[in-house]
């Protein structure tokens, strides 16, 4: 892992991580394509590197982490029902994650199951683009059983090349969010559920990373991830004013196609 490398791989990070395209769908191809070997050191290093996408969401959603902090602090009724939310959401994911971890990275973890998830999710998503109807609910009016809906459905992102985004947008809009309204508790959702992984992949195995790669290299992917992410999703809330989800659907198959072609030709 040399740093263009590294920064590579932040740049597609950022990118990728809130839309609902699965950035450990792009983040596993691109390793393979750069002839990075599956390792310990390389999947917490596609796991740390979360930790500047995270950063980006910190820095665009700040007056409503604040609201929040209002809310737990007693000030703030809909921030305070509004972190409840998020926390129910986030049980599911942290169980099944915990408990399947390495039986996923075991079998799950390559470019035909990335291919498969992908190609599904387009195509689910392009059925669901054409049927949206304007309005729905605010963010904060979600009700907790229906967070705890939207969490059970992002245990499906536990399948790389699902998307955590797409199966979180997807479960707001199922239980009656609007959809700027499921994108935006889906982009708060992934500060619990991703800054829980890179805390959990840290501990674990950040030694390793830090030795086979050593700071450099690590800070530069954090910050490709941090400043990419900052453009994606800002453009991903502009262009989801005036637009559908269908663009995000297209990708999702021409990926999978793409895979699919490199594997049977065996250059993947």
């Amino acid at each position: 892992m040399d740093l263009w490398r590294a920064v590579v791989l932040g740049l597609v990070e950022g990118l990728t991580e809130f839309l609902p395209v699965s950035s450990t769908g792009h983040l596993l191809v691109t390793q393979r394509l750069l002839g990075i070997e599956a390792s310990a050191a390389a999947n917490t290093y596609a796991i740390a590197i979360q930790g500047g996408a995270i950063a980006a969401v910190l820095v665009l959603y700040r007056q409503r982490l604040l609201q929040m902090l209002r809310g737990v602090l007693g000030r703030d009724a809909d921030g305070l029902h509004l972190a409840l939310a998020l926390a129910v959401a986030f049980v599911p994911a942290a169980i099944a994650g915990l408990a399947f971890d390495e039986l996923i990275e075991g079998y799950l973890f390559g470019p035909i199951p990335v291919a498969i998830a992908w190609a599904v999710g387009g195509v689910l998503m392009l059925a669901v683009s054409s049927r949206l109807q304007p309005g729905g609910l605010r963010l904060g009016r979600v009700a907790l059983p229906s967070a705890l809906l939207i969490g059970v459905c992002q245990c499906a992102a536990l399948w790389p090349g699902v998307s955590r985004s797409l199966a979180t947008i997807l479960g707001g809009v199922a239980v009656g969010l609007s959809l700027s309204a499921a994108v935006e508790f889906s982009f708060l959702l992934g500060l619990l559920t991703l800054g829980a992984a890179t805390a959990y992949k840290a501990l674990d195995s950040g030694g390793v990373m830090l030795a086979a790669y050593g700071p450099t290299v690590v800070t530069a992917g954090f910050v490709a991830a941090w400043l990419s992410a900052m453009l994606s999703v800002t453009w991903m809330v502009n262009w989801l004013q005036h637009r559908r989800l269908a663009v995000f659907g297209w990708w999702r198959i021409g990926a999978a196609l793409v895979v699919l072609l490199l594997v049977f030709t065996h250059r993947l």
